[in-house]
Formats: structure tokens, C-alpha cells, sequence
């Protein structure tokens, strides 16, 4: 498929969704949460990905939702809009490989939404985030975000509709690490193709397991990560690794 408002390339087993509508600074009109459907559904089948960067570039993420689309919109005829934005949701939510947002300027409502799905966020020192529904006399996506930041603190974001920066997103927790302006990409780029370099199964594993293991008490959840390390553990993938491990750490201890 040829995408209108996205750049999609592929390289080194890492995707690189990039939103690119800069004229309305990649507001989610419909054509845009369609295609990122689309992109998110058919890269969860492809093999040669492993990890996906989902962005908008060094200058923006998303200023959510596009107002002139949501504002000729009566509340009898709603459902297909809602539809379209929570199949975007989930198709980034429940994509089988990890994605990585990597938010270079203002994730706003809709565009927080966006990165909320993710599984990792990093963010650019000029990065801007608001959970702005509030605002508009919307209500918001309350999950995951209380289950990335805690309860309290969800609350207060959503009930506010405050607008924060990427220092304040860190310290909450809700962004894993702030860089430089203008050197976000080249760096969540970097982590992404190292993490890409993993075994391609315990990558997805991994993921599931972090979804799974919220809606289970503790010693279900114990139990489901002991079967599941049993599953790897010993495995001839398992003892590759190990060896690679073992031949740099003994070349780094020769080279001192």
C-alpha cells in the first residue's frame, strides 16, 4: 500500500512508522488513523521486523485530534469515527513486536493517545505532552495510562488536561529517557536496532508477558514466568547467545 501521510521504511529488522502531515502539524484525520491501521496489522505479520519506531520526527509527534473533522460530527452518527480511532488503538497496542514512540515535538491528546499504546517512549527535551480531552468535553483513554504511571497521577493528567514537558514526562515515568533536541531519532534509532538484534520470539514473548501478567494475581503470574523462562532456558538459541556473550567479554578482557 502507498501511504499519504506516512513515510514507512524498514531496515536492520527495525520499521520506522514516521506520521508525516506537517501542514496541520500530523493532526489524525481519518486517512491518517486508517493508514496507521494498516501499517501497524501488516507489519505485526512481516519477518524481517523486530522492533517498530512509531514517530513524527524531530519537530513533531502529533497535535491529536483534527479538530475540523471531530467538529462536523453529530452525536447520532458517531460510531464510525470512535471505531476507527480504538482499531488504530489497538493495532499499535497489540502489535506483536515492541514499539518504541519516539516523540520529537507535541504528542497531544489523540497524538498522546498514540504514545501510550507504545511500549517504550522517548522523547526529545522539546517534546510536549497533554491528555487534553477534558478540554474538549471528551473523556479519555484512562488504560494503560494508570498502568504506566499509576492511578493518582492518571487521574490528575486527565482530570487537568495540563500540557507538560519531556523532563516532567520522565520523571513521572511515562517517558523512559529525554535527549538532546535535533538527536532523538539517531538515538532511539540506536536502541532500536540493538534491541532488533535479539531473539526475534523472545521479543514478542517478552511483550505478552508484560500484557498478560497485569491481570493476574501474584502466584499466577510467578508461574506463567517460570513456564515461560523453561521454555527458553537451555534452548540452542539460549546457548548461541551465551557463547557470543562469552567470545566478547573474553576479547574485551584480552584487549585491556
Amino acid at each position: 500500500m502507498d501511504y499519504e501521510y506516512l513515510l514507512l521504511g524498514v531496515e536492520d529488522a527495525v520499521a520506522t512508522v514516521t506520521i508525516h502531515r506537517p501542514d496541520k502539524g500530523n493532526a489524525l484525520a481519518p486517512a491518517v488513523l486508517e493508514e496507521l491501521e494498516h501499517a501497524f496489522l501488516s507489519l505485526g505479520t512481516r519477518e524481517d521486523v523486530n522492533v517498530v519506531v512509531l514517530t513524527g520526527g524531530e519537530k513533531y509527534f502529533s497535535a491529536g485530534f483534527d479538530l475540523n473533522e471531530i467538529r462536523r460530527l453529530e452525536k447520532v452518527s458517531n460510531e464510525a469515527y470512535t471505531a476507527m480511532f480504538h482499531r488504530t488503538y489497538r493495532a499499535i497496542l497489540f502489535c506483536p513486536q515492541p514499539v518504541i514512540a519516539a516523540v520529537g515535538g507535541p504528542a497531544i491528546a489523540g497524538g498522546f493517545d498514540l504514545t501510550m499504546m507504545c511500549d517504550i517512549r522517548y522523547a526529545s527535551a522539546r517534546a510536549k505532552f497533554g491528555q487534553r480531552e477534558i478540554v474538549l468535553a471528551l473523556t479519555p483513554i484512562m488504560d494503560p495510562l494508570w498502568r504506566i504511571i499509576g492511578l493518582g497521577r492518571a487521574k490528575e493528567l486527565t482530570l487537568t488536561g495540563r500540557i507538560y514537558g519531556a523532563e516532567e514526562a520522565e520523571r513521572m515515568g511515562y517517558v523512559s529517557r529525554v535527549f538532546p533536541e535535533g538527536q532523538m531519532l539517531e538515538g532511539v534509532l540506536a536502541i532500536a536496532r540493538e534491541m532488533a538484534g535479539y531473539d526475534r520470539q523472545c521479543l514478542r514473548e517478552t511483550k505478552q508477558l508484560g500484557n498478560q501478567i497485569l491481570a493476574q494475581d501474584l502466584d499466577t503470574a510467578m508461574r506463567t514466568q517460570e513456564w515461560l523462562f523453561r521454555t527458553y532456558i537451555g534452548s540452542e538459541e539460549n546457548h548461541r547467545r551465551i557463547d557470543e556473550l562469552q567470545a566478547k567479554l573474553a576479547a574485551a578482557r584480552k584487549g585491556r
